[in-house]
């Protein structure tokens, strides 16, 4: 039975996701647990020449797909969390220190992200007032960044963007609606600035 098979099937079984679910996921660190952790570099794509370094934080079930490129780097004291959507790097990426990237997210080739860049396709829900916002679940919307992409420093892409190819994205800006390609946005929320296409 292949992968796709099996997570269709634990899936469709709600008794079985629950116990999938407790064996892999630790709920309240909300990471995998140590012995999944252990096991990574079976399930894990990892391009050749690609560097991860020791200090980031992969919280990479297996459930889900996290693929690196060919030489892209992770740098340290990042954080990737595939848990609620697959975590897609090109080749000849790097992601910079203290950045966080949340799936569903596909980045391209040849994108740089600078230091402290927040790239979440995650979302609490918070509309129902008689609910605590923890009870009330979670929402995604697939972040894509295209090929040769560059993101300044502190900047934050929010769920459901596309910044498209050769965009630029200042340092600080808040991405919030989709960046055509060959433009620089910069602001909070991000405007497009001009055109460097």
């Amino acid at each position: 039975m292949n992968r796709e098979r099996l997570r269709q099937r634990i899936k469709s079984a709600a008794g079985l996701k629950r116990l999938a679910d407790f064996l892999i996921m630790n709920r309240v660190q909300t990471r995998p647990r140590w012995y999944v952790r252990m096991f990574a570099p079976l399930y894990q794509h990892r391009g050749r020449h690609s560097v991860i370094h020791g200090s980031v934080r992969m919280d990479t079930p297996p459930y889900r797909r996290f693929s690196l490129g060919r030489r892209s780097v992770i740098e340290s004291f990042c954080c990737i969390n595939n848990a609620v959507g697959d975590v897609i790097i090109g080749d000849d990426s790097r992601i910079g220190l203290h950045c966080t990237v949340i799936g569903p997210v596909t980045i391209g080739s040849h994108v740089h992200l600078a230091q402290g860049i927040t790239v979440t396709a995650l979302n609490h829900n918070y509309a129902d007032p008689h609910k605590r916002i923890d009870e009330q679940g979670i929402s995604t919307a697939p972040i894509t960044i295209e090929d040769d992409v560059w993101i300044g420093a502190n900047a934050v892409i929010l769920p459901g963007v596309t910044i498209g190819r050769h965009a630029v994205i200042a340092a600080g800006a808040v991405v919030t609606k989709d960046v055509p390609g060959g433009t620089l946005a910069a602001g909070v929320p991000a405007v497009l600035k001009k055109r460097i296409l």
